[in-house]
């Protein structure tokens, strides 16, 4: 197209007014789609003359640096942020080539980072103007973080759960060998008791095999038979953690499931002066679910909400069908939750209880996600807990629905 109108130019004299209104339109028509792709193109672009004036700056470059474009203005004018306009000037002045140059700036509040590309244009051997191209690797940028840390979290997943495991062999093999010992010790103590008592008259009760009739011997060994048992809790909640869920998916009704965990805990609940109420939503569908797992998640936000009201309270499970969710609403008049930690609970090893692992409510995040269901958490101090869940409902064909209603014949 440029040389088209160089071959016009050379014969413009020659042209009738309404040649040259035509070629004048179709310039205009060539400088306004020139126009338009510079603009669509996604990355900011600066186009300055020889002496560092303003020539183009398209729709991009303006989002991308805070600027206020005048054609014909001095680059160094147009834009407001010092910092750019550093960085610009001096390369820009030396008439160097810059590829891939680094430039953290704020704007607008945000904090940005983009890399600038600065050629200069040649015509003929001589130095036009310079080009500057402009793209924003903010986000890019956020994503290769996010990804080393994905990375990196998968890596020490591998490495925990290797780790865990050797710890829970060795804790077997010690609360195998503490029972061995036991047995062993209460049977030379009898053995013992026995030869000294074998010449006296008075008739004993011979002790029980296993138990050692020295008090303070029974309470060590249950202590340290506890404590194994905890540490052997902790690896295999750390496990589930860590571990992918292998999910066995079976079509079943979270309102039977829910029924069955209320019936379970429910005398429980009461004897704590705790009033249980569920109210469930009829018309929800069945969905696929691993009912052992989806009974662990509601369990233990049950358990949460029973530990929350030491003095009773009031404890409720709702349903509702809407927008192809299914929600339960789990609420409590308990304690509630610190608004510096609502935020937290989900993390791994966090807890406010004396005795806790900090993996319950991981578990249960993680069960709810591996359903590909969301939780959220709304609380205030001294007034209850609220957790919110949602699990996609199945998409049924609407003839089909009208088929096993028997609307079909």
């Amino acid at each position: 197209m440029v040389d088209f109108f160089k071959r016009t130019l050379e014969k413009f004299d020659k042209l009738n007014p309404e040649q040259r209104r035509e070629i004048f339109s179709s310039a205009v028509d060539e400088i306004k789609l020139f126009k338009n792709v510079l603009d669509t193109i996604d990355k900011g672009i600066l186009v300055c003359d020889e002496n560092h004036y303003l020539l183009v700056a398209n729709k991009w470059a303006q989002r991308l640096i805070p600027m206020n474009y005048i054609e014909g203005v001095k680059l160094h004018t147009a834009i407001s942020d010092e910092r750019i306009i550093n960085a610009f000037r001096d390369i820009i002045i030396n008439r160097e080539k810059v590829v891939d140059k680094e430039i953290y700036y704020e704007y607008q509040g945000r904090n940005r980072l983009f890399t600038v590309n600065i050629v200069p244009l040649v015509q003929n051997r001589h130095i036009t103007g310079t080009l500057i191209y402009i793209d924003d690797i903010t986000e890019k940028r956020k994503g290769e973080a996010r990804l080393r840390r994905a990375e990196n979290l998968a890596s020490l997943t591998t490495l925990a759960a290797g780790v865990a495991h050797e710890i829970k062999n060795p804790l077997g093999s010690i609360s195998i060998h503490l029972q061995l010992l036991r047995k062993t010790l209460a049977k030379k103590i009898n053995k013992t008791f026995n030869n000294d008592e074998s010449d006296q008259d008075i008739k004993h009760e011979e002790p029980h095999a296993e138990q050692i009739p020295d008090p303070s011997f029974n309470k060590y060994f249950n202590i340290i038979n506890e404590e194994v048992e905890r540490l052997n809790r902790i690896v295999l909640d750390f496990l589930f953690a860590v571990r992918p869920v292998n999910l066995e998916l079976r079509e079943g009704s979270i309102n039977d499931l829910l029924t069955q965990i209320m019936d379970f805990v429910r005398y429980e609940m009461e004897q704590m002066n705790i009033m249980c109420f569920l109210e469930l939503d009829e018309e929800i569908p069945n969905i696929l679910m691993d009912e052992r797992y989806m009974k662990q998640a509601f369990l233990n936000l049950v358990k949460n909400s029973q530990a929350a009201m030491p003095q009773g309270g009031i404890f409720t499970i709702l349903t509702e069908y809407a927008d192809n969710e299914i929600r339960i609403t789990i609420n409590d008049t308990g304690e509630g939750i610190d608004k510096d930690n609502i935020g937290k609970i989900f993390e791994p090893y966090f807890t406010t209880k004396d005795t806790g692992t900090g993996l319950g409510l991981t578990q249960v995040y993680k069960i709810i996600k591996e359903h590909n269901g969301e939780i959220s958490v709304d609380s205030v101090t001294g007034s209850g807990a609220e957790f919110k869940i949602s699990l996609p409902a199945p998409h049924e064909n609407k003839q089909y629905l009208d088929f096993k209603g028997g609307n079909i014949t």
